[in-house]
């Protein structure tokens, strides 16, 4: 059984952006990165929705989890900050660790 994608139906969209976009979506077909200017387009705003969605979802997570717990203060995004940079795991420093920022 084959089965074909359903093609959606596609709105009209007249905008106004910045040249060197135009550009950079031109040469993205150009080199076959995309089928044509309207695809880039589309998944540009399709990242952008994405990208959107999941802040949304972060502050309402943010939101909840003050709710349960109270505000989360300065001090306390600074010490988790600290924690972090302290626990951090680092990669691609070719000399230039803890040792070598000691020697500096």
């Amino acid at each position: 059984m084959t089965t074909r994608a359903k093609k959606t139906q596609k709105a009209r969209l007249t905008v106004t952006v910045d040249p060197h976009l135009v550009r950079a979506a031109n040469e993205a077909v150009a080199r076959g990165r995309t089928s044509s200017l309207s695809a880039w387009v589309n998944a540009a705003l399709t990242d952008h929705v994405a990208k959107e969605r999941r802040l949304v979802a972060l502050d309402e997570a943010i939101a909840a989890h003050e709710a349960r717990n109270g505000k989360i203060t300065d001090e306390e995004v600074a010490a988790q900050w600290r924690a972090d940079r302290r626990n951090a795991i680092k990669i691609g420093t070719r000399g230039k660790g803890r040792k070598a920022r000691r020697a500096a």
